[in-house]
């Protein structure tokens, strides 16, 4: 191929091997035409691997494990895809057995009561006995579902209210079918709503009306005379008043008056009068 000076360089297109097959025939736009020898030079650099450039942006690293174990931990389909830098479509193509697997969940949720008890209630009927009577729409009640890291799983519960939703959230272990209460929402379902603290008035803790029943205690008559099984107990001795004489040495300590005590005879027999002597 030549190029005259001061001129653009020629396109040129291959036409095809010479005759011979040692050169390549090329073409201009006018029809010149132009050989070139094929060289090892030229296979060489024919054959050479076409290189591509080197992009800073991050490569697909995320598995279809990992994409799974995403989407059954309750992420959304968008977020895993923007995550592992990959398209929604395919986060998608590995989300149907994950979904599906969470709807099953959710069924046999609903179906597990409450409580251990013969009449328990299940944990859907409890969910329509206490929404349905205020007027909530049913068919806009969601649930959903996300396994825990201890295999466990968490079930919630959203429904209308008048502050705009509501959430109610259960622990659900799907091996031993038993619900557990997260939060306020779920323990006011399930019917196990905390007492509140009595209110506190001026330092004192006013009456709520508790539900506490217990009897007011039994008054018992107190026995004033002794019965024949229960022998009189003598009477506990008071000593007289009297005035006896003081003695010199008591008046000079200030002694004034000397109270006589009853002899033993006297507490255990009684005191003689002395119309009795």
């Amino acid at each position: 191929m030549s190029e005259n000076d001061g001129q653009e360089p020629r396109d040129l297109r291959l036409i095809g091997r010479t005759e011979d097959g040692t050169h390549l025939e090329l073409a201009d736009r006018d029809g010149a035409t132009f050989q070139v020898r094929i060289s090892d030079t030229l296979r060489a650099t024919i054959n050479q691997p076409r290189l591509t450039p080197v992009t800073d942006e991050p490569q697909e690293v995320m598995t279809i494990k990992e994409i799974q174990r995403r989407l059954r931990a309750g992420e959304t389909m968008d977020a895993i895809a923007r995550l592992g830098n990959i398209s929604v479509e395919k986060v998608e193509r590995f989300a149907g057995p994950v979904l599906q697997e969470r709807t099953f969940i959710i069924s046999q949720a609903e179906k597990t009561p409450l409580r251990k008890d013969s009449h328990a209630l299940t944990l859907g009927d409890a969910v329509q006995q206490r929404l349905a009577p205020l007027g909530v729409n049913m068919e806009l009640v969601q649930w959903n579902a996300s396994r825990k890291d201890d295999g466990s799983w968490l079930i919630v519960c959203s429904y209308p209210n008048r502050d705009g939703a509501g959430n109610a959230s259960w622990n659900f272990d799907s091996a031993k079918r038993t619900l557990s209460s997260v939060d306020d929402g779920a323990r006011w379902i399930s019917g196990e709503e905390q007492p509140k603290p009595p209110r506190q008035e001026n330092g004192f803790v006013a009456n709520q009306g508790t539900t506490d029943h217990r009897e007011p205690p039994r008054l018992v008559a107190v026995r004033t005379t002794p019965t024949e099984s229960e022998p009189e107990k003598p009477a506990t001795p008071v000593a007289s008043q009297e005035t006896l004489d003081i003695e010199p040495d008591a008046k000079r300590d200030g002694v004034k008056r000397r109270i006589s005590i009853p002899s033993w005879d006297d507490i255990m027999f009684g005191k003689k009068n002395k119309e009795d002597d």
